[in-house]
């Protein structure tokens, strides 16, 4: 008799179909409590109850049909050659590819079909089309996916969006519907659709003419060498875990983000649109990588309200049981990556523990008779016996903070790494004997929270500086065992703690705990992937207001403070920020690259 559970048995099905609708035999799938996602031939997908009850099976079944159609269907450097760069229509354009290759299985299969409506109301349920009340606020790129599927499949408007998109239905309908009907004609190829998908995206007035790609040798081009397509391949599936094409609702909120920091929006319009979108755990901030512009001389950072701030222990946001649970999950999902990082962690130790040895003081009148010196005194008698004695090399107390970006652009597969990575260092270094201290940053809410709603209450002063909720999150402190704060690292992998980022603050923060103590080094690493997002706060006040101040605060600890700062970047440049830096595009060489970090950092002080 087996002993597989019902789920494990769910998951080999579900495994082998996605290879044959994929048509590769390398198609794995993962149960995920975040949100659904695909890197490469790598499926996450939604893990069901116990007893599987029959919606959430077509849930994971629509994921998994939809990440296998896409594997098969989708040429993802095509797909990034043509992308228009304005943040709406970006979205747009990899929202309705995402339609294309769903609709070539919709109206192939009917089983198919039926899936992929479960994953579409799961997705739909986060998306802020849902509770718009006027056209302004409905979000284009959904509406317009939304009206292209029914049009593609037949299908109708999921209810929950329904009334969002009859808002805007006549409009685009109006602008686009003959592009609606020469789509259809190029379901099965991509360059074709995607020509097209451009074309009616500038009769939407989403593009301009002179922005939309001029390259008459695109398929051409397709055939080029073997070993340059490798390679450019091989950057871009990095970047596909963080493309807004799997779900409408994230193009729809890099919309707002852009064009508030791009432009330095601040109309009441966009203001009073915000405020019904408060607190929707499914959408994430765009972080792009911004060129810098110069810090006016009169730039000054300031808070709106501190009053609805916290800071607060892992295991005070949620109870020992849902702790350890999601512990129990963080270790089932990073089995392989954690056997990787453990091997460098002791590679680490080594190289610590080599600077911690004892060293002896030879020649000595008294202390341990040296055996290596008695032929001296074989050969001549009249020479003394030489003694040594054992000294301590001098090794500095040292305390280590990790500060972890827990922003909602870190869902998924970074967020993992960096957790499980924290924990394995955490151990190694305690270790050796150095204190480490871990923690998080995000803000309670998104878009704004009580901060926002006192600063409408107070009639909206102009320039209000910073205007979210911070939630600063302890997951161990230095002086507290590995052993009792392992647990809390699980919390990272909670549904809906993840949201916006403050990074200015989050790092005085940080950095002020640890002048506080009485270590004689102190280092301080930060990983993050990307600029500080809040729209909030952005669409209130100068484009960059927040990037400035985070500037600020890296250039004072770097030049005055006593703590060595050093940062690690995933898929995003720190180097242009911080002086010890080194950006990685793939979450997974985060332990790695951590390790690395560190002992660089040890062994110059050691030399030094």
């Amino acid at each position: 008799m087996s002993d597989e559970s019902p789920a494990d048995r769910f998951k080999s099905v579900l495994a082998g179909t996605s290879r044959a609708i994929a048509q590769d035999k390398e198609v794995e799938v993962n149960w995920t409590s975040d949100a659904p996602s695909s890197t490469g031939n790598t499926f996450r997908v939604p893990m069901p109850s116990r007893s599987i009850p029959a919606n959430q099976a077509s849930q994971a079944r629509g994921f998994a049909d939809s990440f296998a159609l896409k594997l098969r269907h989708h040429d993802e450097r095509l797909h990034m050659r043509r992308a228009p760069s304005e943040p709406t229509a970006r979205s747009a354009f990899d929202a309705i590819e995402m339609v294309r290759y769903e609709a070539i299985g919709a109206n192939a299969y009917a089983g198919m079909r039926g899936n992929l409506d479960a994953a579409l109301l799961t997705r739909i349920g986060t998306d802020p089309i849902t509770k718009a009340e006027t056209p302004d606020a409905v979000p284009v790129p959904a509406a317009l996916a939304l009206l292209l599927r029914e049009r593609l499949t037949g299908q109708e408007i999921p209810e929950a969006a329904r009334a969002g998109v009859a808002m805007v239905r006549n409009w685009i309908e109006r602008k686009a519907g003959a592009d609606f009907d020469a789509l259809a004609q190029s379901l099965d190829d991509q360059q074709a659709f995607q020509a097209l998908s451009l074309d009616m995206l500038q009769h939407l007035e989403l593009t301009r003419t002179e922005e939309l790609p001029q390259d008459p040798d695109d398929a051409d081009d397709m055939d080029g060498d073997e070993e340059t397509e490798e390679q450019e391949d091989g950057g871009e599936q990095g970047q596909d875990q963080q493309q807004p094409a799997e779900m409408a609702a994230e193009p729809s909120q890099g919309q707002d983000e852009g064009d508030s920091e791009a432009d330095g929006e601040t109309s009441d319009d966009m203001q009073e649109g915000e405020e019904g979108q408060e607190g929707d755990d499914g959408m994430l901030p765009v972080r792009p990588n911004r060129p810098w512009t110069d810090i006016p001389d009169s730039f000054d950072y300031k808070v709106f309200t501190e009053a609805f701030d916290e800071v607060v222990a892992a295991n005070d946001l949620c109870d020992e049981e849902e702790l350890t649970r999601l512990r129990a999950y963080l270790d089932a999902q990073l089995k392989g990556l954690q056997g990787i990082v453990t091997r460098l962690a002791n590679r680490l130790q080594r190289r610590l523990m080599a600077q911690q040895n004892r060293s002896w003081d030879f020649d000595q009148e008294e202390g341990l008779l040296d055996a290596a010196r008695l032929a001296r005194v074989v050969v001549s008698p009249g020479q003394s016996l030489s003694y040594k004695i054992e000294r301590d090399v001098e090794f500095k107390d040292t305390v280590v903070t990790l500060l972890l970006d827990n922003s909602g652009s870190m869902r998924g597969r970074p967020i993992s790494i960096a957790a499980i990575s924290a924990d394995v260092l955490a151990r190694t270094l305690e270790r050796c004997g150095v204190k480490v201290e871990i923690l998080g940053f995000t803000t309670r809410a998104w878009k704004g929270g009580q901060s926002r709603e006192a600063w409408l209450a107070g009639g909206k002063p102009a320039q209000p500086g910073r205007l979210n909720d911070l939630r600063h999150i302890i997951y161990k402190k230095a002086d507290e065992p590995w052993r009792r704060a392992r647990k809390n690292l699980g919390l990272m992998m909670r549904e809906g703690l993840l949201k916006e980022n403050i990074d200015g603050e989050a790092l005085l923060w940080a950095h002020n705990r640890m002048l506080a103590r009485q270590e004689d080094r102190r280092i301080l690493m930060v990983i993050s992937d990307g600029a500080p997002v809040d729209d909030s706060t952005l669409s209130v006040n100068s484009a960059g207001y927040l990037e400035a101040h985070l500037r600020r605060v890296i250039e004072w600890i770097e030049s005055k403070s006593p703590v060595q700062l050093v940062a690690i970047g995933i898929g995003h440049d720190v180097t242009r920020y911080y002086r010890r830096a080194v950006t990685i595009m793939d979450a997974e060489q985060l332990g790695g690259t951590m390790i690395e970090q560190l002992a660089g950092l040890f062994e110059e002080e050691g030399r030094g």
